[in-house]
């Protein structure tokens, strides 16, 4: 048996929306689906308006060009994250500006102040909440409003994570949720846009479809726009994972609990910040050893691991790009390892998965 990471965890609804979509016709783009799955995703997070699009990279590239970002911007960026969050900013030939973590692995607060004090005219804030765990949304939101940015949340992994009980990717103008292959709930590939301002979503949905202009019977364009549309058959499966998105939360926090409770005296795991509850997307987990030896003993059994995220002032296309903070997201880095997370694990294979960490060590 192979043990991965995150693998998809389909229900008994996914198949037959999917066929209700076939027996309509509306197969992309357009369809009943995609309203359903909006709906689904507003009802859950709160959010007032939602656009279904292609993935969360292109939610977060729509959010840029709706609020104007373009080249020579300037765009402060969560360091400690996957490159989906910078390579937008970067489609739009602005700047990213790199923003180390503090000891909660979030984005640091502190650094974000000193980026903000020495890069005069920071326009935007790309905040990823790591992992499916809140960053400390108060303080970050304060720095926004203080000097005049635009709070963008990419809530990519963190679908159903709150802080102050209030759902992540609903604090910034803009939010953005993921239903990739190997995130909480899939689409196969798919991704929300999410905002609290219907004139930005409207003008989303609008660059989402070709920015082709209405009121006309043939294609008119007076800009460009995107074929970032997500299809009706992919909302079909996203509408049936909405309806089991509290069990699957549940379910990865139990999962985390195992984990912690079988080798809390050998590894040290992410923490949650005070007044936030995450979806404990992976688990995630520091060692005292070089994790590349946890991870190639645990390959050898067929367990699939993950190095946690290289940071992005550590990758070669970043090399130039300026970078505040201390340094902590790599030793984050050197040390942390993703386990497997997947919502069909049972206690017997946290059992066999623990074990064979311990045998390693």
């Amino acid at each position: 048996m192979r043990y991965f990471l995150s693998p998809p965890h389909m229900g008994e609804k996914e198949l037959e929306y999917i066929h209700e979509a076939f027996k309509s016709n509306y197969i992309a783009p357009i369809g009943e689906f995609l309203t359903r799955f909006e709906e689904k995703v507003k009802e859950f997070t709160k959010a007032p308006y939602a656009l279904a699009v292609t993935n969360a990279t292109a939610g977060l590239h729509l959010a840029l060009r709706v609020l104007g970002i373009e080249k020579g911007d300037k765009v402060a960026v969560s360091s400690f994250t996957f490159i989906a969050s910078l390579s937008p900013i970067l489609y739009q030939s602005a700047t990213p500006i790199l923003i180390d973590s503090d000891e909660s692995w979030q984005m640091d607060p502190q650094a974000l102040e000193d980026a903000f004090k020495k890069e005069k005219g920071i326009k935007a804030v790309i905040l990823t909440h790591l992992y499916g765990q809140s960053a400390n949304l108060k303080e970050i939101e304060a720095l926004c409003k203080k000097y005049g940015a635009f709070l963008i949340e990419d809530a990519a992994e963190s679908l159903g994570a709150t802080f102050e009980n209030k759902h992540t990717g609903t604090f910034g103008v803009f939010g953005v949720y993921s239903f990739n292959g190997n995130k909480l709930l899939t689409t196969g590939g798919g991704g929300v846009l999410v905002s609290l301002d219907e004139k930005l979503i409207k003008k989303a949905r609008f660059l989402s479809t070709q920015a082709k202009e209405e009121g006309v019977p043939h294609y008119e364009h007076k800009t460009y726009g995107y074929n970032y549309r997500l299809s009706n058959v992919l909302a079909a499966i996203g509408t049936a994972q909405m309806e089991v998105v509290k069990k699957r939360i549940a379910k990865k926090r139990e999962i985390f609990n195992l984990y912690q409770q079988k080798l809390n005296h050998v590894a040290t795991f992410m923490p949650e910040i005070e007044n936030s509850k995450g979806n404990r997307w992976l688990t995630t987990a520091l060692f005292d050893v070089d994790p590349l030896k946890i991870y190639n003993y645990l390959k050898s059994l067929e367990i699939e691991t993950r190095p946690l995220w290289k940071p992005m002032h550590l990758q070669p296309l970043c090399k130039e790009m300026k970078f505040y903070g201390k340094g902590i997201s790599e030793e984050l880095f050197k040390k942390g390892l993703c386990l497997p997370s997947g919502t069909q694990l049972k206690e017997e294979d946290i059992e066999f998965i623990t074990g064979a960490i311990k045998e390693c060590l």
